[in-house]
C-alpha cells in the first residue's frame, strides 16, 4: 500500500493485480471493521468436545476451525508453497492461507513441521502418508489461528481489549454533555487518553449519571 503523492492527505493507492485509488476515510473504515470482526471472533468459545490435550497442551480440531473459517471468512483457500523433510525426523510444509477480509483480500504464511513416526522394532516409517498429512494440517490450523483469530481461548492468544465500543463513548460524551460542555470536553479527553476504559467504563458511567441527575 502506498501513499498517492498527487493526493497525500486524501488517497491511498492500493497496488496489487490492479492499481486502485480509495480514501483515506475508507482505508479508516476497514481498517476498523477488520479490528472489530478480529477482536469477535478471537472471543468465541471453542466447545469443550472440540478441545483436546496432548503432552500437557490444549489444541483443537482441524473440523471446528475449518467450520468456523467458512462461517466467518467465507472463499478462504490454502496452497502448500514449499514441503521437505528435516532430515528423517520430520516432515516440514509451508502454506499460505488467503482470506477475504471485511472487503479485501489477505495472505499470510507459516511453516509447521512433525515428528515421522517410526517402528520401534525397526525403525521404519510406521506411516509417512499420514504424517504428511499431520503436518499440513498441523501448518493450516497455525495459520486460522494466527491470522484469522480462530480458537484463541485454546491456544491462549487472547488480549483484553481495553477500548470503549462506540456505542458506550457515545453514552458517555452525550451524558457529560448535560452536565456542561466544559465536563463533555473532560470526559472525552479522559477516553481519548485511555483512562476511561473497558476495566472502569461501568463505574465512570454511574458517577456520570449521579452528577447528571443532581443537576437535572
Amino acid at each position: 500500500m502506498a501513499v498517492s503523492s498527487k493526493k497525500e492527505e486524501t488517497s491511498v493507492s492500493i497496488v496489487g493485480d490492479s492499481r486502485v485509488e480509495v480514501s483515506l476515510d475508507a482505508v479508516k473504515k476497514i481498517q476498523k471493521s477488520i479490528t472489530r470482526k478480529h477482536k469477535r471472533v478471537s472471543r468465541i468459545e471453542t466447545p469443550k468436545a472440540f478441545v483436546k490435550k496432548k503432552q500437557g497442551f490444549d489444541y483443537t480440531e482441524y473440523s471446528y476451525m475449518r467450520d468456523v473459517a467458512d462461517k466467518e471468512y467465507p472463499g478462504w483457500s490454502w496452497t502448500i508453497i514449499n514441503t521437505q523433510f528435516v532430515g528423517d525426523t520430520a516432515f516440514l510444509v509451508q502454506g499460505r492461507l488467503k482470506w477475504f477480509d471485511e472487503g479485501i483480500w489477505r495472505e499470510g504464511d507459516v511453516t509447521a513441521a512433525h515428528r515421522i513416526q517410526k517402528l520401534t522394532s525397526s525403525n521404519e516409517y510406521s506411516d509417512v502418508g499420514n504424517d504428511v498429512k499431520a503436518a499440513n494440517t498441523d501448518a493450516i490450523k497455525k495459520a486460522m489461528n494466527m491470522y484469522m483469530n480462530i480458537a484463541d481461548d485454546v491456544y491462549k492468544n487472547i488480549v483484553e481489549d481495553m477500548e470503549l465500543a462506540d456505542d458506550q463513548v457515545e453514552e458517555m460524551v452525550r451524558l457529560a454533555g448535560t452536565i456542561s460542555d466544559d465536563y463533555k470536553i473532560k470526559v472525552g479527553r479522559s477516553i481519548q487518553e485511555g483512562n476511561v476504559n473497558a476495566l472502569n467504563y461501568k463505574g465512570s458511567l454511574a458517577k456520570l449519571r449521579r452528577i447528571a441527575d443532581a443537576q437535572s
